[in-house]
C-alpha cells in the first residue's frame, strides 16, 4: 500500500470511525492496568484511549512498510520489544496495512503479558465502506480481514476471545456518531485476553528406606540383654 493511498486514514471519515470505535472500546478497557500498553495504528498521530490505571503508552504507526512513532523499525522484523511486557496491545487498523497481518498479530501476541489484553479494530469487509475504500484509493483499498479469519489467528496464539462485534457508522458519509455497537457498523472490534501459565504441581516421590538388620543377634534378643 502506498502512503498515498494510506493518507486514507487521515480523511475525515475515517477520524470519524476511529472516533466511534474509541468511544466503544474505552469502556471494555477500563479494567486494564500495569505499567506498560502498546498502540501500533495505520493512522499516524493516532491517540490511545484514556485509561485511568494504565501507565505510559508506546506508540507506532505503520508507514510504508516501517513502524514510525516512539520508534522507528521494519515491519517485517519482529517487534523491537522483550517477551511479555505490555500488559495491554491495541492494534487500530494495523493488520489491514501489515504485508504480513498473522505475523503482525503473532508478535503482538509474544510482547503480550500472561493475564494481558489485546484489541483490535479494524474494517468490516462485509460493510457500505468497501466501494468507498475502493473508489478513493482508485482500487487499491488496505486488505480487510473478516473477524472469522481473525478469530482462528487470535486463537492460536493462545489468546481466549471476550468479546467481538460491528462498531461504528454504517456508511462514510452518515453524520450520526456511533457511541455503541452497530449491527451494520463498517467496523469491528474483537478485544482477547492472553492465557496465564498454570503451575502443575509435583508430587514427590516419598524415599524408601531400608531396613534395619540386627547383624549376630538371635531372634527375640536385645543388645542390651545381660548374659
Amino acid at each position: 500500500m502506498s502512503q498515498r493511498d494510506q493518507d486514507i486514514y487521515s480523511s475525515a471519515p475515517l477520524r470519524n470511525l476511529l472516533a466511534d470505535e474509541t468511544a466503544v472500546l474505552a469502556p471494555g478497557l477500563q479494567r486494564c492496568s500495569g505499567s506498560r500498553a502498546l498502540m501500533v495504528s495505520a493512522a499516524a498521530g493516532d491517540t490511545p484511549p484514556v485509561l485511568p490505571l494504565l501507565g505510559n503508552w508506546t506508540r507506532l504507526s505503520v508507514a510504508t512498510q516501517r513502524y514510525e512513532g516512539d520508534l522507528q523499525a521494519r515491519v517485517d522484523e519482529s517487534l523491537p520489544f522483550l517477551d511479555e511486557v505490555f500488559d495491554l496491545v491495541l492494534l487500530r487498523h494495523a493488520l489491514e496495512v501489515s504485508g504480513s497481518p498473522q505475523d503482525m498479530l503473532e508478535e503482538s501476541a509474544r510482547v503480550l503479558a500472561p493475564g494481558g489484553v489485546l484489541a483490535l479494530t479494524g474494517l468490516h469487509p462485509f460493510s457500505a465502506w468497501l466501494p468507498w475504500m475502493m473508489w478513493r484509493t482508485r482500487g487499491s483499498a488496505p486488505t480487510m480481514h473478516s473477524p472469522i479469519l481473525l478469530e482462528r489467528w487470535v486463537r492460536r496464539s493462545e489468546l481466549d476471545i471476550e468479546r467481538i462485534e460491528r462498531v461504528g457508522r454504517a456508511w462514510p458519509g452518515s453524520r450520526v456518531a456511533m457511541d455503541h455497537a452497530h449491527p451494520f457498523g463498517g467496523g469491528y472490534m474483537l478485544i482477547a485476553r492472553k492465557r496465564r501459565r498454570v503451575a502443575t504441581p509435583i508430587r514427590l516421590k516419598p524415599k524408601t528406606l531400608p531396613a534395619t538388620v540386627n547383624v549376630g543377634l538371635a531372634p527375640g534378643a536385645r543388645r542390651n540383654a545381660a548374659p
